[in-house]
This record gives structure tokens, C-alpha cells and sequence, in this order.
């Protein structure tokens, strides 16, 4: 993992590999920095250069990369809704979890990019 993504994207959320979202997606993310999901994001140019070709070498390939996700959020692409389908609407809304986004809260490795379905725990 570079280690600017991890420094300057992982500040603040789970460090989400590259290949859960197409370059297309990166790139719209990129450029809308200062508004990041509702958030300032803003980074240095040479920052945002960098972390854009690296997301981009290292964005999703194959069907993942077929159709950019609506608002290019990775709990709304077709491979996110699909590997979730069985999770019940109320369980991402318990304090615990909070929200899709919030990969951490059952991935307990997410951190280190270890999404394995094996070691999920969802909180009660």
C-alpha cells in the first residue's frame, strides 16, 4: 500500500483497497476532494497526483471495473450488494456498526485490507 494513502485516507476511514472501485471512480473522487462526502479532504496537488496514478494502477479490473458504482461509493456497487445481500437493512443501522461504510465495525482486519468472509463478526 502506498504509504500516503495510508497516511492521508486512512486518517480518517478504513484504507479501502484500490480494487473495490474502477479508475473512473477514483478519478471522480480525486478531483472532488474538498467535498468528500460531505467532508474537506483537501490535499496537496502533489499529494492528489500521486495517490490518483496509484489508485488508478491498482483500481478494479474485470467485472468490478464494468459500471462505475451510483455516486461512486463502494456499498453501492453490484459486487459490494452482492456479497452483502444476506445482512439485514436494520444490522447496518446498530450503533455498532453505523453504517455499510463502516467496514471495520465486522471485517476485523479491514485495516490491513483483509475482507475474508470467514472472519467477519458482526456486532450485536
Amino acid at each position: 500500500m502506498l504509504p500516503s494513502y495510508k497516511t492521508e485516507c486512512a486518517a480518517c476511514h478504513v484504507p479501502y483497497p484500490p480494487g473495490m472501485l474502477p479508475a473512473a471512480s477514483w478519478q471522480h473522487l480525486m478531483t472532488r476532494l474538498p467535498n468528500h462526502f460531505g467532508t474537506d479532504a483537501s490535499l496537496d496537488p502533489a499529494v492528489v497526483r500521486s495517490l490518483s496514478t496509484w489508485l488508478s494502477a491498482n483500481a478494479a479490473t474485470g467485472r468490478r471495473a464494468q459500471e462505475a458504482p451510483p455516486e461512486d461509493r463502494i456499498t453501492r456497487s453490484a459486487w459490494f450488494v452482492r456479497q452483502h445481500d444476506e445482512v439485514p437493512a436494520a444490522v447496518w443501522k446498530r450503533p455498532s456498526i453505523k453504517s455499510a461504510s463502516n467496514c471495520a465495525a465486522c471485517h476485523t482486519g479491514a485495516d490491513q485490507g483483509d475482507f475474508n468472509e470467514h472472519r467477519v463478526r458482526i456486532p450485536r
